[in-house]
């Protein structure tokens, strides 16, 4: 071996660390502000949210008094959203997993706070483009409890480069090419009642480059889908 065999190779991309938001509402612990924050709400009566206090704590389910049903799908993740901005986001696939941590639906971190909560009614994820094709894909978990939405975000925040949730396949027919595996990647987390919403973007070209602008593309669609979700808990 040589002294250059230990120098880095000048071709090789140098890898980029996952940016995260830095204008969300709430920061959850002071572990979370290394790598962004993240926000939890209230559901509010009118669908929409508000920063929230300690949330309040639902009645545990029985045989009696089974737990309130998930956001329906097509509720969380309408056919088109549209930002603020004028962005429309198109949805690609949605589908409910047969459980809450099906293998390879989730990374072994985010199973196992699953395992130690009250209970998870299930998961449902997401695909969405924009007219410029970037990849979005969301993972939304409703736990029995709220207060379990809260800390499953707060510890996924203390690990802001390790990603607990795969990025969605398009359908064959999409015409979406795969995207290389070292690409740029951004992930958001939110929570809102029982609900726990996880954001991932993506460029469609698998750059690496401007991510805090991957950022802001992926923010209206993760608000949307759990404002979508509060107004559904909202109910309960």
């Amino acid at each position: 071996m040589t002294s250059s065999d230990n120098l880095p190779d000048p071709d090789r991309p140098t890898p980029q660390k996952p940016v995260w938001p830095r204008n969300l509402a709430l920061s959850l612990a002071a572990a979370a502000a290394t790598f962004g924050v993240v926000k939890t709400l209230e559901p509010a009566e009118d669908g929409g949210g508000k920063a929230a206090a300690p949330p309040r704590a639902s009645a545990p389910a029985t045989a009696s008094a089974p737990a309130r049903p998930a956001v329906p799908l097509d509720q969380a993740f309408p056919a088109q959203v549209k930002g603020a901005s004028g962005t429309v986001y198109t949805r690609v696939t949605a589908k409910a997993l047969t459980s809450c941590t099906p293998d390879g639906s989730v990374g072994p971190r985010l199973a196992e706070l699953v395992k130690q909560s009250k209970g998870c009614l299930g998961q449902q994820v997401a695909l969405y483009t924009d007219e410029r094709n970037n990849r979005f894909s969301l993972a939304l978990l409703t736990l029995q409890d709220p207060r379990d939405a809260v800390h499953l975000v707060t510890q996924l925040a203390r690990n802001g480069a390790d990603f607990q949730v795969p990025v969605q396949d398009a359908p064959l027919g999409w015409g979406l090419p795969a995207l290389p595996a070292a690409g740029g990647k951004v992930q958001s987390f939110a929570s809102i009642g029982r609900a726990t919403v996880v954001g991932v973007g993506q460029w469609s070209d698998g750059r690496t480059g401007d991510l805090q602008k991957l950022v802001e593309r992926l923010t209206p669609l993760q608000d949307a889908v759990t404002k979508n979700t509060g107004a559904h808990e909202a109910r309960g």
